[in-house]
């Protein structure tokens, strides 16, 4: 990322905030996360913010950033989330997703 002062670096934040998140360091995926998003918003970021949001019982935060994340896209749970391959990967994220969203876990 230092190579270039010129190269975009929203998708390696984004990139290095999710191996953060599926490591279950939520503060460091959080503060990266933050950074990917201002330069590059897109939902895919945010899903991750919110699921670390949830997982840190920062709901309220969690449920912002939703809110932010459906004026990019609406749709919350994508069908290609259900794809992850490891599925304590796939776990971590939908679960902190239906936390955000006030659903029960199944």
């Amino acid at each position: 990322m230092r190579l270039s002062p010129r190269i975009r670096v929203g998708l390696s934040l984004h990139i290095i905030g999710e191996a953060h998140f599926f490591s279950r360091r939520f503060a460091e995926a959080i503060e990266t996360l933050l950074l990917a998003i201002q330069e590059d918003p897109n939902a895919v970021a945010y899903r991750t913010l919110i699921a670390c949001y949830a997982h840190m019982g920062r709901l309220e935060e969690a449920r912002e950033a939703l809110n932010r994340m459906r004026l990019i896209d609406p749709v919350v749970m994508p069908w290609y989330l259900q794809t992850l391959r490891i599925p304590e990967h796939r776990e971590l994220l939908l679960s902190g997703l239906r936390l955000a969203l006030g659903e029960e876990a199944p």
